[in-house]
């Protein structure tokens, strides 16, 4: 006879269903796109009524913030398991495999990528203590702590901030003391024009916006990856 706690049966019965949900929330996002995720339509793919499902969440805003958050973890996870496999290695290696990662991923799961990068999503992302703000941040930090990894170890070429606009200038600014001044302001800069380079073609691969030209993304993506190694400083390591 099971002697632990009926509590803990519980949780654990609540807890299957959550992840039950949350893989119908997919499924249906998958197959039939975002707008079809929605309360009721996950309980009706699984056998519950609409007020059942309100019990796990309150909202599809709810809803819709932790699956998201689902997707980021995912995402983090792969990167940082590909970062890891060359934790020998120079740092150039472990940034680029993370980037092949994000791309892999990316490539993958199209449908889940567009939710989380190409789709507005409700409010609650915006909450310091949303499930989806933490699962971001984390995602964000594998990207940003490999730069400033690399900015301690060999400061890279930055702009002089008096070349660029004032209003640029502001936010580089705002966003260097956001991160504690991790990085300054210049170094924000090259930080903000990789990431732009990176998400933007993954986004026009996921969303087939090359298509007319370029069926394969894969050499193209390569060639980003060497402009921005040569921003950063070291040398591209080729698969």
């Amino acid at each position: 006879m099971d002697s632990r706690p009926t509590g803990g049966r519980r949780d654990r019965m609540r807890e299957a269903t959550v992840r039950e949900i949350h893989q119908t929330a997919r499924t249906l996002l998958v197959t039939k796109g975002s707008a079809a995720v929605t309360i009721n339509a996950v309980a009706r793919e699984m056998g519950m009524s609409g007020p059942s499902l309100y019990h796990y969440y309150a909202s599809r805003d709810a809803l819709v913030d932790a699956v998201t958050a689902d997707f980021f973890a995912e995402l983090a996870e792969a990167m940082e398991r590909d970062r890891d496999k060359h934790a020998g290695a120079p740092l150039g290696d472990r940034f680029l495999a993370a980037c092949r990662a994000m791309r892999a991923w990316a490539v993958a799961y199209p449908a889940e990528f567009e939710w989380i990068f190409a789709s507005p999503v409700g409010g609650a992302q915006h909450r310091p203590d949303s499930a989806r703000h933490r699962a971001g941040l984390r995602f964000a930090h594998v990207f940003i702590d490999m730069i400033v990894e690399v900015w301690n170890a060999r400061p890279f070429p930055v702009p002089d901030l008096n070349d660029l606009p004032e209003a640029m200038r502001e936010q580089l600014r705002a966003y260097s003391r956001l991160i504690d001044g991790r990085l300054p302001a210049e170094a924000v800069h090259v930080y903000v024009t990789c990431w732009s380079r990176l998400y933007g073609l993954l986004c026009l691969e996921v969303l087939h916006q090359m298509d007319f030209v370029l069926t394969d993304m894969e050499p193209l993506f390569e060639q980003c990856l060497g402009e921005l190694s040569d921003m950063l400083g070291f040398t591209l390591v080729t698969d």
